[in-house]
């Protein structure tokens, strides 16, 4: 019996380096290269991209996931770095909730749909509401999986604010249960994360749960 030790298979960076150039350092493949791959996935699904309907799809598609996944864009940190002292010493809860959650599955590539509630207790600084929910974009415009949403989201407004306390509580339906799989309508996952305050006084909890789960009042449009 030959002691001979198996062949290494192909060295995959070398056959990364070989195909078509990349837009940039990061790896990231050209227009052309994702429209490719989208017709790949049309003619495997078992249709012709070349027909009438599906002749701008690719592009379409591709457009879609610069939309759907503009969050590697965007630097969440950055997005707090302005804030306001001028408080007159508001130091009370800041709470945004019902920001409007739109994600994507990591394991599925299928859509995460909810709600997020933010809140921080201000330590001498607030920044703007807009900003809070353009961390959860930033965050949730990326391949997901909740749970760690739920911490980024919180950890981030934590290390750049620094405030007394931050909560976030997340609802979410996901529609790799619902549409496939155990096709489990209706069920929502709520995840959470704690921080300061929030974590080690159980009336400022009870506070933050009793905001978010209050009826809703007035809204714009």
């Amino acid at each position: 019996m030959s002691s001979q030790a198996p062949q290494p298979t192909a060295d995959i960076g070398a056959i990364l380096a070989r195909r078509a150039p990349l837009v940039d350092g990061a790896g990231r493949p050209t227009q052309a290269q994702a429209e490719d791959a989208i017709r790949t996935l049309l003619r495997w699904a078992g249709d012709d991209p070349g027909r009438e309907g599906l002749l701008d799809t690719p592009k379409r598609v591709a457009k879609a996931y610069r939309e759907w996944f503009a969050g590697y864009e965007e630097d969440p940190e950055e997005l707090l770095a302005r804030s306001f002292e001028e408080t007159d010493g508001y130091d009370e809860m800041v709470t945004l909730r019902d920001i409007r959650l739109e994600s994507t599955c990591e394991h599925h590539m299928a859509p995460i749909l909810g709600r997020v509630h933010v809140a921080y207790l201000p330590a001498g600084r607030v920044v703007g509401i807009s900003k809070l929910a353009r961390v959860v974009d930033a965050f949730g415009k990326r391949l997901q999986i909740q749970e760690k949403l739920t911490a980024q989201i919180a950890n981030t407004i934590d290390r750049v604010l620094q405030p007394k306390g931050v909560a976030v509580v997340i609802e979410a339906a996901h529609q790799c249960m619902t549409t496939r799989g155990t096709h489990k309508t209706g069920v929502t996952m709520v995840t959470s994360r704690m921080l300061g305050g929030f974590r080690d006084d159980p009336s400022t909890r009870r506070e933050f749960l009793a905001m978010i789960q209050a009826p809703r009042g007035f809204t714009e449009g």
